[in-house]
């Protein structure tokens, strides 16, 4: 074989042999002698001049953008994209060896789970090939401490798994429609020979990696639902409230917290049985009586996220459902003052005697049937379906609470065990509650007036606020407690004043009963003692 190459001086050859015997020789000739040639002058001459391409680039350019105008007129939008969709798949399917993975934060109905696992994964793979990050802090209450790490959308994450080269993207779709929030999409990128171990082995290691991270969270977050926006914002949960620090007995104490652990323990035994892994608590109690700080303390005991949904603005069971199973597991989903949230919630039988009185007033009525007609609201009906229904098997791990003052006016069908499993009574303040509150805002375990105030508090009801308000009044707890033992006394003697108003009041309707006695007849008597009865009272 001979191979001529130019070069700018005289005539040079290099003869090459191979091992299996073929021989090259390389000759090197003066470009002049090459320009000189007949076939490369000749070559020369037909190559166009400048002008010519110049001219030809307009043309084309011309032509090509014609050929877009009219395809963009006559092919609808949609059908340019199917076919450009097309053509890519094809092109990618035959030239390309990479394979996507495409997970959203929906998996039909619920929250994808292997979507949450990624977020909480990938930010402890960024690198240095990552070009951007996001960074916040939510702790209000600790502007100081160092932002956590997220990942901005469009971003590119490089992770490293057995030997695999793995990229994460983070996509967002805009909503079609205002009120739905835009929909995420991680998008993960492998060579098409790798999706096998990449199915089998990398998300089942992002998926435990998750989990350990999950279950050593350091801070909580408190949710609320924002319904222009239809999701969940949260803020740091930072309550100091503890089982240590309850002003309640011992036994309740210790046996919310067996229970607590129990339900925890019980994954497999929950599976057997056939019943979702949950666990419903009614706090119910006179106020002040500490359920709220109850919620604060089992949520720090479990290390569990608190969601905290209020009935009244849920428009409907569809919107009861969608807002309930976007939320996590290993959450607590808090429903305070049910007896007053809706009225789904409260018994039936006092439903009914409450529309019989309303009856009477047509104003009412109207504005009754304007709210049912455009903005129902939750049914009792669509709350136990969530709680004890088919969709109370949407999650894992979840513990509901609900709080309320009157227990008795909640419907019995809401109270049945499966739906609320454990009943706590939140009572008045103990004498071994006021030694633990005490012990946390004085700071001493035993003192004089200890006796004394033990004694009071067995007569006249105090609810742990009232007490834990006296107690805050000073440092000094010699002051602290007489504060205490003053605000107990005046508080009798306020309930005995009452008693003896009320004694007035019922001798003087007495009275005005028998002078109508004598001066009317018996149905103008009944009507007109109680029109006074009900204006004395």
């Amino acid at each position: 074989m001979t191979i001529h190459l130019p070069v700018m001086n005289n005539n040079h050859n290099i003869r090459v042999k191979t091992q299996n015997g073929n021989t090259f020789v390389f000759f090197f000739s003066p470009v002049s002698s090459l320009v000189s040639h007949p076939s490369m002058a000749s070559l020369f001459k037909e190559f166009p001049s400048m002008s010519t391409l110049l001219s030809f680039y307009a043309s084309f350019s011309t032509l090509s953008m014609l050929v877009r105008t009219i395809i963009n007129e006559a092919i609808p939008k949609r059908v340019r994209d199917f076919i450009t969709n097309k053509l890519s798949d094809f092109f990618s399917s035959y030239f390309s060896s990479d394979f996507t993975f495409i997970i959203e934060d929906r998996w039909q109905a619920v929250q994808n789970e292997t979507f949450r696992a990624i977020e909480v994964y990938l930010p402890t793979k960024v690198g240095p090939t990552t070009k951007s990050l996001i960074l916040g802090n939510n702790d209000s209450n600790n502007i100081t401490a160092p932002p956590k790490p997220g990942i901005p959308v469009d971003s590119k994450v490089v992770d490293e798994f057995e030997g695999m080269r793995l990229e994460w993207t983070l996509h967002e779709k805009d909503s079609k429609k205002y009120y739905l929030r835009n929909r995420r999409s991680f998008e993960l990128k492998c060579k098409k020979n790798e999706r096998e171990t990449v199915m089998n082995k990398y998300f089942c290691h992002i998926c435990r990696t998750a989990e350990s991270i999950l279950k050593k969270r350091e801070t909580l977050n408190l949710y609320t639902y924002d319904h222009d926006g239809s999701v969940w914002e949260s803020t740091v949960f930072k309550h100091p409230a503890t089982f240590e620090t309850l002003a309640i007995e011992s036994e309740l104490k210790d046996s919310i917290v067996n229970d607590l652990d129990l339900f925890l323990q019980r994954k497999k035994y929950f599976q057997d049985v056939g019943r979702a892994w949950k666990r419903g608590y009614l706090l119910y109690g006179p106020p002040g009586t500490g359920k709220s700080t109850l919620v604060a303390a089992i949520a720090n005991y479990l290390r569990f996220h608190i969601y905290d949904l209020q009935l009244q603005g849920v428009k409907n069971d569809s919107d009861l459902r969608r807002i309930l199973t976007s939320t996590t597991n290993r959450s607590i989903l808090l429903i305070e003052d049910i007896d007053c949230s809706t009225k789904s919630s409260r018994s039936r039988s006092t439903r009914k005697i409450s529309n019989d009185d309303d009856n009477d007033d047509d104003d009412d009525g109207d504005q009754r049937d304007n709210k049912l007609s455009f903005d129902p609201g939750v049914t009792l009906s669509g709350l136990l379906n969530f709680i004890d229904g088919l969709w109370s098997s949407c999650g894992d791990e979840r513990i509901i609470i609900f709080t309320t003052n009157y227990k008795e006016k909640l419907d019995p069908a809401l109270l049945r065990p499966g739906r609320m499993d454990v009943h706590i009574y939140m009572g008045h303040c103990t004498p071994e509650g006021f030694r633990k509150l005490a012990a946390a805002y004085l700071g001493i375990k035993e003192h004089l007036l200890f006796k004394c105030i033990e004694d009071l508090i067995e007569s006249i009801q105090i609810t742990p606020a009232e007490v834990a308000q006296q107690l805050m009044k000073c440092d000094d707890p010699q002051l602290a407690l007489q504060s205490l033992m003053e605000f107990i006394n005046n508080k009798e003697n306020e309930i005995e004043a009452r008693k003896d108003e009320e004694e007035v009041i019922k001798q003087e309707i007495v009275m005005l009963a028998k002078e109508d006695v004598k001066n009317q007849d018996g149905k103008k008597l009944d009507y007109d003692l109680e029109n006074r009865c009900i204006y004395l009272t």
